[in-house]
């Protein structure tokens, strides 16, 4: 995979950090990298945003922004509302392809899920990956309620003609209730795809050298994670 979207079930569940894990993994195999934020809301003009993020914790790799809104709102909305132009799914596409040229991998993080709004016609993140040509992951919550959101993701991932290698548990609790640790044997069957990683409750506030060091653990092979990766128990 040149190009990977990461999209998720919602919003807030653990997708750049998840993103993190999946750079920091590709790094340290000596691949390059490359960042793609399409629309970065919520976040001020001098305020680092999700691509910071995801550099501070995996280390050397491209970013890049297409639009960025002050309001923490849907992209469309936070476009209009800010009277600023809003990101087109082409726009996201022909900049993963230019990335992709020179990049050995390019992460495109979504804003919130899968058919959340980027401008005005009623262009998406599922629009932008089915121009690019590009698989799509998905990131889910662990617990209660995460079966339907990621079935119902599924579904329109199936409609878009879009393929999803796999699920991340975008957190994995240090102490998982009995719905979370049932979800990880019925996650997959909702999804139509295997489980390929857990990230653990607040890997994102190890410090750098940690979380690059226990990424590749995180995931499963398929994503360049280790032989040593296990769902947890």
């Amino acid at each position: 995979m040149t190009v990977l979207f990461v999209t998720g079930t919602g919003t807030e569940i653990g997708k750049t950090v998840t993103t993190a894990a999946l750079a920091a993994t590709a790094l340290a195999q000596g691949r390059s990298v490359a960042v793609l934020k399409p629309a970065q809301t919520g976040v001020g003009a001098d305020e680092p945003g999700d691509v910071a993020e995801v550099e501070r914790l995996a280390g050397a790799v491209t970013t890049a922004e297409l639009g960025r809104f002050p309001e923490p709102l849907a992209p469309a909305t936070a476009a209009a509302r800010a009277g600023m132009t809003p990101v087109l799914p082409q726009d996201v596409a022909e900049a993963a392809a230019k990335l992709a040229a020179s990049h050995d991998l390019v992460l495109v993080e979504g804003a919130g899920g899968l058919l959340v709004r980027f401008d005005g016609s009623g262009g998406t993140l599922a629009d932008a990956a089915r121009l690019a040509d590009a698989p799509v992951l998905v990131v889910a919550p662990a617990g209660l309620g995460t079966l339907n959101a990621t079935a119902l993701t599924a579904l329109a991932l199936r409609s878009y003609g879009l393929d999803c290698p796999g699920v991340i548990v975008g957190s994995w609790p240090a102490t998982p209730d009995l719905a979370s640790r049932c979800n990880l044997t019925d996650l997959p069957d909702a999804a139509g795809a295997p489980l390929l990683g857990a990230i653990p409750e607040g890997a994102g506030s190890l410090p750098p050298p940690a979380f690059r060091a226990a990424a590749p653990d995180w995931l499963a092979p398929r994503l360049g994670g280790t032989d040593a990766f296990r769902l947890p128990a």
